[in-house]
């Protein structure tokens, strides 16, 4: 254990952010270049944003359930978009049990060709839809700049996958899951993020449409932090997922894909947490109250031990931790779980012990300010409402720093610079073009065109021409 200091953000952010998952043992590194171990203190958030998603999942009709790791080959080759977006990542297998296999074998890298293959042999009729399954899994992508959580070779997430009878319903569907998105972000993880279509060159490999939730981190950077993909009828087409209408008409049927990854981990990371370390919200955090025992002698020690035991046992609903180490000081220990980002440290000394009271710090608001004296009785209405002021304090917190950090440039040129800090919202015709030249100008990508547009028309901010859609440009992780 080191009590040595973070680097600060400011100093350097990629340095403070790498050092940051490893000390609050979120993650390590892998023997394996790109890939990460995921610590337990970093699956249990892991864990938590699983359970807010599949309570969505579930609440919206949908059922889990789990596909092959591998994946033939020739599946890949079949949907020709998909395949030719996939291909520099991928891991192949040619060798199993010692002999050369007849096809390669393909390490998932997303699930659409083999669930696409299952779909096909079982919807056969209208009766048969939709058909709303989700897996939980990993998948490996053969990154080659890889970074803890954001990028990695191999990661975990959730993939969606659903069949519909209808364009308008998988349209529908698509919507819905975005939607599902970022009202767990919003709302679970305090992060707030702006909805939108991607680009044609920024879009899913395979989609007709991808949406996206975009979310600024703490630098100003952009992170695409959940997609939902509507694949129209490109991948039914490809292998075959056909049903009978109600008038016996054979038809193909219109797909979607969502997901969300532990990529989120690193967007809770950098949307909340300081010099100090991790802030993490309430709803989502491993532990959400940590309770520190102080005492210098053993009579004080026998006067304030049982005490603490009883508040634990009042504070039953929370996830609590009593931090009930000998070897390290009080001091040492508020500092740990500040930088493990726990949302709520309570303090019991004699004192407080003298008047049934308990001294809580929150960890969003540094200092005395964050501080009160709760009273023992009604103690656990009192903490539940003091971490929902954590809950409600970080998303606003959080809204202020995006909002602060949008501009809308006067033209190219101002564009240039406020994407240097922050994100652009400017006028743009649609131009691959234009998008490209922003690109290699600036390093910033049309981030996504949001749903709620304004309406009206303008000019395309880096060619003049007539645009009827603005855009979110900035550079991204």
């Amino acid at each position: 254990m080191s009590e040595e200091k973070l680097p600060t953000r400011a100093e350097n952010y990629s340095e403070w952010y790498n050092t940051l998952v490893q000390r609050a043992e979120l993650a390590d590194y892998a023997p394996v270049r790109g890939c990460m171990v995921v610590r337990p203190y970093g699956w249990a958030l892991w864990e938590n944003i699983q359970s807010a998603l599949d309570r969505r999942f579930k609440a919206t009709g949908h059922v889990n359930a789990a596909f092959p790791l591998f994946i033939p080959m020739s599946f890949l080759e079949k949907e020709k978009e998909h395949v030719e977006g996939f291909s520099p990542e991928l891991a192949v297998v040619t060798i199993g049990g010692g002999e050369t296999l007849e096809e390669p074998l393909v390490v998932r890298p997303t699930s659409e060709t083999i669930i696409g293959h299952m779909y096909s042999k079982w919807i056969k009729s209208y009766r048969d839809l939709p058909v709303l399954i989700n897996q939980w899994a990993n998948v490996v992508r053969w990154e080659m700049r890889t970074r803890l959580f954001l990028r990695t070779l191999e990661f975990y997430w959730q993939e969606g996958h659903t069949a519909h009878a209808t364009a308008a319903e998988a349209e529908e569907e698509t919507i819905r899951m975005l939607n599902q998105y970022a009202d767990f972000a919003i709302n679970d993880a305090a992060v707030p993020v702006i909805r939108g279509r991607k680009s044609t060159t920024e879009k899913f490999a395979g989609a007709q449409h991808s949406y996206t939730i975009e979310a600024m981190m703490g630098d100003t950077r952009a992170l695409q932090s959940g997609t939902s993909h509507n694949l129209g009828q490109n991948f039914a087409k490809a292998f075959e997922i056909r049903f009978l209408d109600e008038s016996n008409t054979l038809q193909y049927c219109w797909t979607t894909s969502w997901g969300l990854s532990t990529r989120f981990v690193g967007a809770i990371i950098m949307t909340h947490g300081d010099d100090q370390g991790l802030v993490l919200p309430p709803r989502l955090a491993p532990i959400q109250l940590v309770i520190v025992p102080i005492y210098r002698n053993d009579e004080e020690k026998s006067a304030v031990l049982p005490v603490v035991e009883q508040v634990k046992g009042l504070l039953s609903e929370f996830r609590v931790k009593v931090d009930d180490r000998t070897e390290v000081t009080p001091g040492f220990k508020f500092n740990d779980w500040e930088m493990r980002g726990v949302p709520l440290r309570l303090e019991i000394g004699p004192k407080d012990v003298e008047k049934h009271s308990v001294m809580a710090a929150r960890r969003d608001i540094p200092g005395k300010p964050g501080k009160s004296i709760l009273s023992m009785e009604n103690l656990a209405a009192q903490i539940g409402s003091l971490l929902d002021e954590v809950q409600a304090g970080l998303l606003t917190k959080a809204t202020r720093f995006r909002d602060e950090h949008i501009f809308e440039p006067r033209d190219y040129g101002h564009l240039k610079e406020v994407v240097q800090n922050g994100w652009a919202y400017a006028w743009w015709c649609g131009s691959a073009d234009c998008e490209a030249k922003i690109k290699e100008e600036t390093k910033a990508t049309t981030r996504c065109i949001p749903l709620d547009q304004e309406g009206g028309k303008g000019k395309c901010i880096y060619c003049g021409q007539p645009a009827d859609e603005k855009v979110y440009f900035a550079r991204a992780y």
